[in-house]
């Protein structure tokens, strides 16, 4: 799928968790053949005119999207803590009218030292949620928004020094000092981006699959439930010559298409469909 007049093409697929993949965003380096249609010059050091080196490229809604598929559970959206638009939400427990001051005072004090506090070159964003329903209601609605950390704080959690806990990507709760809470927030932040990592990095390697034969390929994508959903197979990394009637072929017969090529160095092996030499290696799946 190399784009038309570039010189190369690059891509990143991602395994979403129904084990089909997803194209995240493109590179093509053009060289320069679109600057000579377009008579694109630059003065190079000795003042001579050169035609341009090229590139085009796009990160854009796409991986939002899986960002979404990869991520989330059946309760809405799991955001990593490095692009989360929100880090914390503060909910105030309050039962009753005398402690409310007393209450929202501790949560707006929480909330201006959290915010002082410098995460990978931003400040904390923080929120506290004064809406005027029910603290179920409240705490739902966050986590179906993906907020990596839920805070509840009431009179006993004051009385304690203390603040109840929830983390979105485990649903972990405890009850931590307000002092270690502050003194562990980079850390815990950290921690939870690098376990939704290395979550989603097992998943994709335990179900990715190295083929050598064609039969093996076939079964491995072939439907275990004739018309119904269902979720199996995954990435099959494998020999490939590159040649196109393989791909046609196979995406009659299965609805499988060559993901990516393989920057690797790999010795020469067989490509399982002809047998010819080779030493590409490619990535098939089902993909959106």
């Amino acid at each position: 799928e190399k784009f038309p007049g570039a010189v190369d093409t690059y891509s990143l697929e991602s395994m979403m968790q129904d084990k089909k993949a997803l194209q995240d965003c493109t590179s093509h380096f053009l060289g320069q053949n679109f600057s000579k249609a377009s008579n694109i010059n630059f003065s190079d050091e000795n003042g001579k005119l050169e035609y341009a080196w090229t590139t085009s490229w796009g990160l854009t809604t796409r991986v939002i999207g899986s960002l979404v598929m990869v991520h989330s559970d059946d309760n809405g959206l799991i955001l990593p803590p490095k692009i989360a638009p929100s880090h914390i939400v503060i909910i105030p427990v309050i039962h009753s009218d005398d402690v409310k001051d007393k209450v929202l005072s501790v949560c707006e004090k929480l909330k201006k030292d959290l915010e002082d506090i410098v995460y990978h070159n931003n400040t904390l964003s923080v929120e506290i949620d004064l809406r005027d329903i029910r603290g179920g209601e409240k705490k739902w609605s966050w986590i179906k928004k993906g907020v990596p950390l839920i805070l509840e704080i009431g009179p006993k959690d004051i009385e304690k020094d203390s603040v109840f806990l929830i983390q979105r990507n485990t649903f972990e709760k405890k009850s931590l000092k307000i002092e270690d809470f502050i003194k562990n927030i980079k850390k815990l932040l950290d921690d939870i981006q690098n376990e939704m990592f290395e979550k989603a990095k097992k998943f994709q390697n335990e179900n990715t699959k190295e083929i050598t034969s064609k039969d093996e390929f076939y079964k491995f994508f072939a439907s275990k439930n004739s018309g119904k959903q269902e979720i199996h197979a995954g990435f099959a990394k494998t020999y490939f010559c590159l040649d196109e009637k393989h791909e046609k072929k196979i995406k009659e017969d299965l609805s499988v298409t060559a993901r990516c090529i393989l920057l690797d160095d790999f010795k020469e092996g067989k490509c399982i469909f002809c047998s010819k030499s080779t030493k590409t290696k490619a990535i098939f799946a089902k993909a959106y």
